[in-house]
């Protein structure tokens, strides 16, 4: 796969960190470590967010350093460094003679120089920002090296007055996605939407929810998706009524919904669908009644998401149509306006509507401002909207809706004169589902 995201762009966002820090300060970012699975052999690696935001080096034990320091401001990378030996059994590296040119780097060392070349890099500086809580080992190096600081001032080092987080400013460039990032947002939708109408015409009753899972993944991998962005969750009947379901070992049977929830991962960005379908084909009464009621939901946040408004906007209007359509359907009982204000909805509307969406699947940002007000939409973000009923078989609703759980979620980017659906060619109204199932 030929990266989709061009080198200068990641050169062009440590500029804007570098331009946006105070003088005077270095950051440092930490690259994931590899992880054991079991004795000698470890999880597919994936590389930390905000590493790959900021340098598109997806190799481990490596830390990006940022400075505002005077006399070497400017990027260094620390990497790993070329073996011939270890480059046989698990693949070649870049090593840190390559990375200047290959990355746009200032400097590169050998990450094992780290400890020894921290204080001085340390030395003179106001502050360290880190990602703090993300990488404990180079959190447990910069406190040895200020401590070492501490120690020498009598020789003229100075040491950084406090350590700061560098969360704030590089997740607010990260909730503005750029075109580039939005070309690999719109391919993980697609190969995501692919699959979705794949597993569609797969299911049938007798089929076990992880064969789902296993053509969603089929897709993902042959689309050059390799691994999904999350657990994925296939969960059958009342099954579908754990939010998180990720079992996916039960059998499917006939008159049941199945509750899917999965994206892929392209290039390192997520994507976030959900769809209930029936497991033959067909929606019953009940299930027809309860799903339209979450797509009319959806529709009804959808008109709330343009620039200027906010996520509140569109939670209150899809859980308005939520808590009327339960009220009519007599789920809830008394008055409609009674039980909105008392909201008694959240029984079985017990998620939020939205999440940010990017190289997290729950990606960085505020949902709050400085004045803890919601934060308004603006053209780039990429969000979700998955409204939901969930009517547990311990819920005490009338035996018929019991062991429902629906979900519907797609993926939207915010434009200039509203969204655009990433993931709308996937079937969703009732009508859609059934013909599409049908369909050879």
């Amino acid at each position: 796969m030929k990266p989709v995201i061009p080198q200068d762009e990641f050169l062009q966002r440590r500029k804007r960190v570098l331009e946006q820090l105070p003088d005077n300060v270095v950051a440092l970012v930490a690259a994931n470590q590899e992880l054991t699975r079991s004795n000698d052999t470890e999880y597919p690696f994936r590389q930390n967010s905000y590493f790959h935001y900021l340098t598109g080096f997806n190799e481990p034990d490596a830390v990006l350093v940022l400075s505002t320091v005077s006399d070497h401001a400017g990027s260094t990378l620390y990497c790993q460094d070329k073996d011939p030996d270890a480059e046989v059994w698990h693949g070649l590296r870049l090593g840190y003679h390559n990375a200047p040119n290959a990355l746009g780097i200032e400097q590169a060392f050998d990450i094992e120089e780290i400890d020894e070349r921290l204080p001085e890099t340390l030395n003179g500086a106001e502050s360290v920002y880190l990602i703090l809580g993300e990488d404990e080992e180079l959190e447990h190096q910069v406190h040895q090296a200020m401590a070492y600081l501490r120690e020498t001032e009598k020789r003229g080092n100075k040491v950084p007055h406090r350590i700061d987080d560098l969360r704030p400013l590089v997740d607010r460039m990260r909730q503005i996605k750029s075109a580039h990032e939005l070309q690999v947002m719109q391919e993980a939708a697609r190969i995501s939407s692919d699959a979705f109408k794949r597993i569609m015409k797969f299911v049938q009753p007798g089929a076990y929810e992880y064969q789902l899972g296993a053509e969603l993944h089929h897709e993902f991998a042959m689309n050059g998706a390799l691994y999904p962005a999350y657990g994925m969750i296939c969960g059958g009947g009342a099954n579908a009524c754990v939010l998180h379901y990720t079992d996916n070992r039960d059998q499917l049977h006939d008159g049941d919904l199945v509750l899917v929830d999965a994206g892929a991962e392209y290039q390192g960005y997520a994507a976030d669908i959900t769809r209930t379908f029936p497991v033959n084909g067909k929606f019953s009464d009940e299930q027809k009644l309860l799903y339209e009621l979450v797509l009319k939901a959806q529709l009804a946040a959808f008109e709330k998401i343009k620039p200027g408004s906010d996520l509140n906007q569109a939670t209150q209007a899809a859980a308005r149509v939520i808590n009327d359509g339960l009220t009519e359907l007599e789920i809830l009982t008394g008055d409609a306006d009674e039980n909105f204000e008392q909201q008694r909805w959240k029984k079985y509307f017990i998620h939020g509507l939205s999440h940010w969406l990017g190289l997290d699947v729950h990606d960085v940002g505020r949902y709050k401002d400085a004045d803890n007000q919601p934060v308004k939409l603006e053209p780039g973000m990429v969000i979700t909207v998955e409204p939901g009923i969930y009517i547990s078989r311990e819920s005490g609703a009338d035996e018929r809706w019991r062991g429902i759980g629906i979900r519907i979620e797609d993926d939207l980017v915010i434009t200039e004169d509203g969204f655009q659906n990433m993931t709308a060619s996937v079937p969703k109204t009732v009508e859609e589902i059934e013909a599409w199932m049908q369909k050879l």
